[in-house]
């Protein structure tokens, strides 16, 4: 089985945060891989994975990284396939500069973008792309979503019966 998804960090301490997106492309059953990969400590290993990344059959990159969070920006410019960066909050910060340094690329290059140590949407984004072409992906990413709205109605319906002297029902 190849890899459809690569999910990349910045060291294993990342891993926390990224196994989200592990889970949830494992839930929906597409083939991925993880590595740890710097683009200051291994900037060669980097560019060797990026360029080479297509010809083995990746379809989407989801590149997390904290503090300065070169790692999505590095491959991006490497291969032309769809890189989303994840924020690893984790410094003074709080991720922030993380988040600033994974938007702000230049033209040409461009990195999609979750929230600060927001995997779990980088999963469903790159589920997202692989469904435009998977028909069985999309039936399966449509049933997702409409679990997620029955969670709030489920919810909704619980807090209905959370009782308070002055709540109005």
């Amino acid at each position: 089985m190849t890899p459809l998804v690569s999910i990349i960090m910045g060291s294993t301490s990342d891993l926390p945060i990224m196994e989200k997106a592990a889970k949830l492309l494992d839930d929906m059953h597409i083939p991925f891989e993880m590595n740890a990969l710097s683009a200051h400590r291994t900037p060669k290993e980097v560019e060797a994975f990026a360029t080479g990344a297509k010809e083995r059959g990746i379809k989407v990159i989801i590149a997390g990284a904290g503090m300065a969070a070169a790692l999505p920006g590095v491959i991006a410019a490497s291969t032309t396939l769809p890189v989303i960066g994840v924020p690893i909050k984790g410094s003074a910060l709080d991720g922030v500069d993380a988040l600033y340094s994974i938007l702000q690329m230049p033209p040409g290059i461009p990195v999609a973008t979750v929230a600060i140590n927001g995997a779990m949407n980088a999963a469903i984004l790159a589920v997202e792309m692989l469904a435009l072409s998977d028909a069985t992906l999309a039936a399966s990413l449509a049933a997702y979503k409409e679990g997620l709205k029955d969670k709030i109605v489920k919810a909704n319906a619980e807090l209905k019966e959370v009782k308070y002297a002055y709540k109005i029902d």
